[in-house]
């Protein structure tokens, strides 16, 4: 295993996937009371036996050998939130249309109006129904995708989910257990581009505008900032593909917001663009292929990787665009001479590797792949068999993905969500939904007995690790709306 920072995927769900689910103390109420204090369950010990490689980052999330046991669902306020453990889901259900949750008894949880706790009240107890209405009235405000009953529950319970994870600042929480409650510009990205493809034009954007807020002077991101936007919470090592993800995010918001304000708002986040692409130009090297830098793995390589490569491409192609709308001529030839540069590159060195993980060929194949396909990149013509084998090549037997099949790499047999669901997405939007809809429903398939979409499947098939998950869901939301028929816009690469 490569001796580096493993990032949440690697570590923090390696500790978690292994904790015994903890007993509820909240007890049983007392007649005729109306409302009482969730007691939240204990701190569990985590495994006595932790992998040496291990050791050093489960450190820094697991106090003194214990772990709080990871969410299986969110109850919500829209600006707090509180995760549901597994111990108090068993037997309850979501109401419909709400993130207050009907537990096995009848009675109903949920998080009060500008409350940090969540209460248990009888059935139908006004402030709870009015939540619940508010939930309702937003999602009748946009669009539920899905073409079957099936898949608009999923996708109703994965944007309740999102919007759940998303501050009032606009930061959005990867999950909401340690490890996760922190905001990644990749996922955050995702995040806004599902939230305008489904009308929730405010949301969207205030995910832009916290990105805008945290950029670095230098144009870049850290890897992940405290969901207050003071900070990163660590070390890690920061990650260029931010530069072409959060552009990328951007565009995708331009192209669904209100023609009536989204110049103006535009011009608002033109610096952030103007600082993310000038930055991703000048790291072109000769070749046209940007350094090596740890992409969504959170894995460094020693030569340049297409996890990294791709979305710089989507990002320098959507700068470009927005500095034609904005007016900025200057900057729209710059940036796409600098796509064009970086498309030759990856044509010269990743396409004869069928768009392996890096351009040494040393690290084999890579889910990453998908974001040469469109709704990111207009797919080259030797992509659709490049898919077809990579997707083959990293088929587990519990019919989901490995991120890679680089022996280094720490996945095990684990079958990870965002993985499986990249393909089902680039499949749906390149127009295949023959091969886009049996993936996204085995991803279906294992969302957990809440209806919530875990990170990960273990070796049986079975949900696995933190639920929700963020950006899962976000890249589920965008297939389905791209398998309702809706063309999902691809950035262009223009001369």
């Amino acid at each position: 295993m490569p001796r580096v920072l493993l990032s949440r995927w690697a570590v923090v769900s390696a500790a978690l996937a292994s904790v015994v689910v903890p007993v509820c103390a909240t007890g049983q109420p007392g007649r005729g009371q109306a409302e009482r204090r969730y007691v939240p369950p204990a701190v569990f010990v985590a495994p006595a036996a932790v992998a040496p490689a291990l050791a050093p980052a489960v450190a820094r999330t697991v106090v003194a050998r214990t772990v709080i046991a990871p969410t299986v669902g969110l109850l919500s306020n829209t600006t707090a939130v509180h995760g549901v453990p597994g111990s108090v889901a068993r037997g309850a259900r979501y109401v419909e249309g709400s993130n207050v949750l009907r537990l096995a008894s009848g009675r109903w949880m949920y998080l009060p109006a500008a409350r940090t706790a969540p209460a248990v009240v009888p059935p139908g107890h006004p402030p709870a129904r009015q939540q619940i209405a508010q939930s309702r009235a937003w999602l009748a405000s946009g669009r539920v995708p899905g073409r079957s009953p099936e898949h608009r529950a999923a996708a109703e319970r994965a944007l309740l989910s999102l919007r759940a994870l998303l501050r009032p600042n606009g930061a959005v929480a990867a999950g909401w257990s340690p490890g996760w409650q922190y905001s990644w510009p990749r996922d955050s990205s995702f995040v806004s581009a599902a939230f305008a493809h489904t009308g929730h034009d405010a949301e969207a954007y205030r995910i832009l505008r916290y990105s805008a807020a945290t950029q670095r002077k230098d144009g870049t991101w850290e890897a992940r900032t405290k969901l207050d936007g003071s900070g990163p919470p660590d070390g890690r090592r920061w990650q260029l593909d931010a530069n072409g993800w959060v552009p990328w995010a951007t565009w995708q918001w331009y192209r669904t917001a209100p023609p009536a304000t989204r110049h103006a708002r535009l011009l608002t986040l033109y610096p952030m663009i103007r600082k993310a692409a000038d930055h991703a130009a000048a790291s072109l090297r000769k070749d046209g292929l940007p350094p090596a830098s740890p992409d969504y793995w959170e894995l460094m390589t020693n030569t340049t990787n297409i996890g990294t490569a791709a979305p710089l491409l989507a990002g320098l192609n959507a700068s470009a665009d927005l500095a034609r709308e904005a007016n900025r001529p200057d900057d729209a030839a710059r940036w796409a001479r600098a796509a064009q540069r970086l498309s030759s590159g990856i044509s010269a060195k990743f396409f004869p590797l069928a768009y392996q993980r890096t351009v040494d060929g040393r690290h084999g194949r890579d889910s990453a792949v998908a974001f040469m396909a469109p709704p990111f990149n207009a797919a080259p013509a030797d992509l659709s068999g490049a898919l077809d084998s990579t997707y083959g090549a990293l088929l587990l037997p519990n019919g989901g993905l490995t991120p890679g099949n680089d022996p280094a790499a720490p996945w095990g047999g684990y079958a990870w969500t965002p993985s499986t669901a990249f393909f089902a997405l680039a499949w749906a939007a390149m127009g295949r939904p023959e091969k886009a809809g049996p993936v996204l429903d085995w991803v279906f398939s294992k969302r957990n007995p809440l209806g919530e979409l875990p990170e990960k499947t273990d070796k049986e098939g079975r949900p696995a690790s933190v639920a929700p998950l963020g950006w899962t869901g976000s890249i589920a939301v965008l297939a389905l709306v791209a398998l309702d028929g809706t063309a999902l816009p691809t950035p262009p690469l223009r001369p």
